[in-house]
């Protein structure tokens, strides 16, 4: 009779490890269920050069692959990374419903690779649901795909299992992707209005310097009249523009690149985003965003059974900003030595009193989790009243530059012709006074 190899996790989450003598890997399974044990991995405990021989002769066939051509997957390089959040956050609410309304995770996992036509999306689910039939959870099977299924998503679903509380823990996972999409969401449609005019504004300016302001040049060189210093800065500016775009250009495109590159430095990388909490009108959105976006990661990883530890490690990777990243740091060392979360965010200057006040209340009350996302949800409001007004702001602002831009270079090319004609009167007036 075969021999089963198996590593196991029990109900505390330890890891368990044994061997077993059945006829088949399905039989292995339920015996490790009916242990109390949730099986992790289980294979067919064949001799290495066997085993190796069977995945080189395996070939994609139907069937005689043995116990060792469960685990292999299939990979397609590159396609991890291309799903989309938005179509990530749709295959979790689908999954999280289907699970919830009682079908089993790997049937549902095969009637969605069935309807997904995302490819990419499709060849993953297709290899979750290889992973699972193998003997793997599918925690482990979502780790195999690290470009697609962050450690917040992995480690949430791992507690889930753990707590035998996946579906509910899909369902959050769906929120929180629904939240942080509605967020950028409404940041991109804020953004779009004053974008779209300053794309109109550089056309507009283009097309004034290149082709408007060259005809006026030509109509001054036959005119015996002093240019104002306004006009021969704008003419200068147009002389540049024609004549050295490319250099112009191509010296951007320097800057840029250094710019982005300074930014992958630890120090460019901590000056930009403590510049980005500091700038007026903008830098407080960020930081609502900013300071949103840790109370929600840590509310919903802890309240989905994830260790406070390893939840402020996950927070502290997936923050998006170095200041908050290392004020977490600074939490986890805390909670580590067995203080509280609230010293440290007070020490940091970088969350207001009223979140680290709610805070304090949610850690002394034992309610943490709800009072962290309490305060996601306060500021995800203030959010959206900040853009809204940002916005409101950016548009008559942006509007009168563009009008006192256009009109500079207009009243820069009128000014010779209303000196020449000051002119032509003032002499005119004169020979009809010798008269």
């Amino acid at each position: 009779m075969p021999k089963y190899n198996y590593v196991a996790l029990d109900a505390r989450g330890n890891e368990t490890k044994g061997s077993l003598d059945v006829a088949t890997q399905n039989e292995a399974i339920g015996r490790v269920k009916e242990m109390g044990l949730f099986p992790t991995k289980i294979a067919e405990a064949d001799k290495p050069q066997e085993r190796q021989a069977g995945r080189k002769a395996k070939t994609g066939g139907k069937k005689g692959g043995g116990g060792g051509g469960l685990n292999i997957q299939i990979k397609i390089p590159g396609l991890s990374g291309r799903v989309k959040q938005k179509v990530l956050t749709a295959f979790t609410r689908q999954l999280a419903t289907l699970v919830d309304a009682g079908l089993p995770l790997l049937r549902g996992l095969r009637v969605l690779e069935k309807q997904e036509r995302n490819a990419a999306l499709k060849t993953i689910i297709g290899e979750l649901a290889m992973a699972i039939e193998g003997g793997s959870t599918f925690s482990e099977a979502l780790a195999q795909h690290p470009k697609t299924f962050n450690r917040l998503f992995v480690n949430m679903v791992k507690a889930g299992e753990l707590g035998g509380v996946l579906e509910v823990v899909l369902k959050r996972l769906a929120e929180f992707s629904e939240k942080a999409q509605k967020i950028k969401g409404k940041i991109k449609a804020a953004l779009f209005y004053p974008v779209a005019v300053m794309i109109v504004a550089t056309g507009i300016l283009i097309l004034l310097m290149t082709f408007v302001v060259p005809r006026f040049k030509e109509v001054f060189a036959g005119m015996d009249v002093k240019m104002p210093g306004f006009t021969l800065l704008v003419l200068a500016i147009s002389d540049a523009i024609r004549h050295h775009i490319l250099p112009t250009l191509g010296g951007l495109a320097v800057v840029w690149i250094l710019f982005l590159l300074f930014l992958k430095t630890k120090v460019g990388r901590l000056i930009w985003d403590k510049f980005k909490l500091k700038m007026p009108a903008i830098g407080p959105v960020i930081s609502k965003v900013a300071i949103s976006r840790f109370t929600r990661t840590l509310g919903t990883l802890v309240s989905s059974g994830v260790p406070i530890l390893q939840a402020l490690t996950i927070v502290k990777e997936t923050a998006g900003n170095v200041i908050i990243s290392n004020a977490v740091a600074k939490v986890h060392e805390s909670v580590k030595e067995g203080e509280t979360i609230t010293a440290p965010l007070e020490s940091s200057g970088v969350f207001p009193p009223m979140v680290v006040s709610m805070v304090d209340v949610g850690e002394q009350t034992g309610a943490l989790p709800e009072m962290l996302l309490r305060i996601a949800d306060n500021y995800e409001e203030e959010v959206d009243n900040a853009v809204a007004a940002m916005t409101s702001l950016l548009e008559p602002i942006m509007i009168v530059a563009l009008a006192f831009i256009v009109g500079s270079i207009v009243i820069a090319m009128f000014l010779p012709l209303i000196a020449m004609i000051t002119q032509m009167s003032g002499g005119g007036g004169g020979g009809g006074g010798e008269d």
